[in-house]
């Protein structure tokens, strides 16, 4: 499973690149402005600035609403850096969009995805990833895993492409339970990757071995 990690700041990116472990990043308008970065020319550069940190996929997200300028937003996200994937959302005319990108070599994530019909839709119009958001629909009392399943369920007996990309990942919990299902992609913050490094019997065990160390070269 890839890791991805939602969020614009870049210290976190680098600190999650520098684990090891980082496959690309997420981010979207509010995680933007959360960062304060703000004005269209300022958000480009910052999605430029990613691309330079981490290796992998970097997902930019078009604002517009109907097909027309989703696809010049994302064109012009597409021509920003090779790594750039066009983070389009679950609407009509975005899954028209979706094909369009498809067709012209572009890769994109489709977001704001709550159902497998939803999923399903965006395979079929050639959409790189899809983004079913898990941790809000866990907000409202609705099992974000089972969707999980369902869409791994319907992508393998058709053989689509689309990579799951299991996205408002909130714990350590979400991401083995996404993995046990065959998410093919988590994304989340920071502590969601590194909560997997934590364990008390580690901690006692290192405490440990450090203790008996130090007692035998006194």
């Amino acid at each position: 499973m890839k890791f991805f990690i939602d969020t614009a700041n870049l210290d976190q990116i680098r600190e999650a690149q520098e684990l090891g472990v980082l496959d690309g990043v997420t981010t979207n308008p509010s995680l933007m402005a959360k960062e304060g970065i703000t004005g269209r020319n300022n958000i480009l550069k910052h999605y430029v600035d990613i691309c330079e940190i981490v290796d992998g996929d970097v997902s930019a997200e078009v604002i517009a609403t109907d097909f027309e300028n989703i696809i010049k937003e994302g064109e012009e996200l597409a021509e920003l850096h090779e790594q750039i994937v066009v983070k389009v959302p679950m609407i009509k005319d975005g899954v028209k969009a979706l094909k369009y990108f498809s067709d012209k070599g572009i890769r994109t994530n489709c977001t704001l995805v709550f159902s497998a019909g939803q999923a399903l839709l965006a395979a079929k119009a050639g959409a790189t990833y899809v983004s079913p958001f898990i941790g809000r629909l866990d907000d409202i009392s609705t099992d974000g895993l089972n969707l999980i399943a369902e869409i791994r369920h319907i992508y393998d007996n058709y053989g689509y492409e689309t990579q799951i990309l299991a996205a408002s990942v909130r714990h350590t919990m979400h991401v083995l339970e996404c993995a046990k299902i065959g998410a093919d992609v988590m994304t989340g913050g920071l502590g969601a990757i590194t909560g997997l490094l934590n364990h008390p019997l580690t901690d006692i065990g290192l405490e440990k071995f450090l203790a008996d160390y130090k007692k035998g070269n006194e």
